[in-house]
């Protein structure tokens, strides 16, 4: 049986995603057991990453609900900034959290739980490129690989992936 085994993730992917940033929590996720089912704007549209690998969108936004996931992944490069302007997206984020289920955040992901304004009061990290944007939106930002604040996981860079992804199959299997 492994740790993750019967968990469900959702990840979110937009056009200029960093392509290591959701593939490899993706397969680290699936080889521990979880489910991780991707959704964007569009069911079926294949999204292109930064550099140019491509992810198709399991379900739309509208298509699904934080009540049937455990979890909720958000990868780094451009397409945060795309995915912070769908207000299902940020409707989702904020019930990720409502719900205490993880929300985890890598990169210029962070982004998105600033457009949802669940990150007040936390502690978090990011790339250092936004961290005025997470300082402005009341977060207690350190630069550290990888840091879990309650249900929130953040991370800088791909060179944290592996603490990343450690710390949300950590969180996972003890939910």
């Amino acid at each position: 049986m492994s740790r993750l085994s019967g968990k469900r993730f959702l990840q979110f992917v937009e056009d200029e995603y960093e392509d290591l940033e959701l593939w490899y929590p993706k397969i680290r996720l699936t080889e521990e057991g979880a489910q991780v089912v991707t959704v964007g704007p569009e069911k079926g549209r294949v999204y292109r990453g930064k550099n140019g690998y491509p992810c198709k969108a399991d379900s739309s936004f509208d298509e699904v609900g934080a009540g049937d996931f455990d979890g909720l992944l958000i990868p780094g490069g451009y397409a945060p900034d795309k995915i912070r302007r769908y207000p299902k997206a940020l409707e989702l984020t904020k019930e990720f959290h409502k719900a205490g289920k993880i929300v985890a955040f890598i990169c210029h992901a962070g982004w998105v739980p600033i457009s949802a304004g669940i990150l007040k009061g936390a502690k978090a990290t990011s790339f250092s490129a936004i961290k005025d944007d997470m300082v402005n939106a009341g977060v207690n930002w350190v630069d550290e690989p990888v840091v879990v604040d309650k249900n929130l996981i953040s991370s800088r860079t791909p060179a944290d992936l592996p603490h990343f992804c450690k710390a949300i199959i950590e969180a996972a299997s003890s939910n």
